[in-house]
């Protein structure tokens, strides 16, 4: 959900604004809306989008990445934080996002990696909480590499002969 603001009264959109009967929403109500929906308003010029709270720059979160983002449930704030920042970053020429974005990642990158590749299953669902939906992507890709890793290690086919090697060439005529 992002915070926008109507610029211009819209008729039939009592949905954001239930005070009264008339199913209308007047210039200047502060409302807040799905981003797809409030992207589609923004280009026609109808809402103005403010930045959502956890990227403000005043916010507590702001902080709390900057101390130790490996701990910061992003999750519970955004699950789709990196890529909703960029969309809404670039939407409404915001430039702190961006940097905060990348401290981010960087610290956590780090942290999921570590932890994919060595955690015990019962660390897991723990540390998983606190994951993105990037993330938790991120998560599961090093554990397969890790798994597929071991399972080399531990005797599986070392080399395997190319399919192409096999054949013969046709007769050059």
């Amino acid at each position: 959900m992002v915070p926008a603001v109507f610029l211009q009264t819209a008729n039939e959109v009592g949905i954001f604004d239930c005070a009264d009967d008339t199913n209308k929403v007047e210039a200047g109500t502060h409302v807040e809306m799905p981003f797809w929906l409030a992207q589609e308003l923004y280009v026609r010029q109808a809402v103005s989008i403010k930045v959502p709270p956890y990227f403000d720059t005043k916010a507590k979160t702001r902080n709390e990445i900057g101390a130790d983002a490996a701990h910061v449930d992003l999750r519970s704030l955004c699950p789709y934080f990196y890529d909703f920042g960029c969309k809404i970053a670039r939407l409404i020429g915001e430039k702190t996002i961006g940097p905060l974005l990348l401290v981010a990642f960087r610290t956590r990158y780090r942290e999921v990696l570590i932890k994919a590749h060595t955690a015990a299953s019962i660390v897991a669902p723990k540390h998983l909480s606190l994951l993105t939906k990037e993330e938790t992507k991120l998560y599961e890709a090093g554990q397969s590499s890790t798994a597929a890793f071991k399972k080399w290690r531990m005797g599986g086919p070392r080399l395997q002969k190319a399919s192409v090697l096999g054949r013969k060439r046709k007769p050059v005529e």
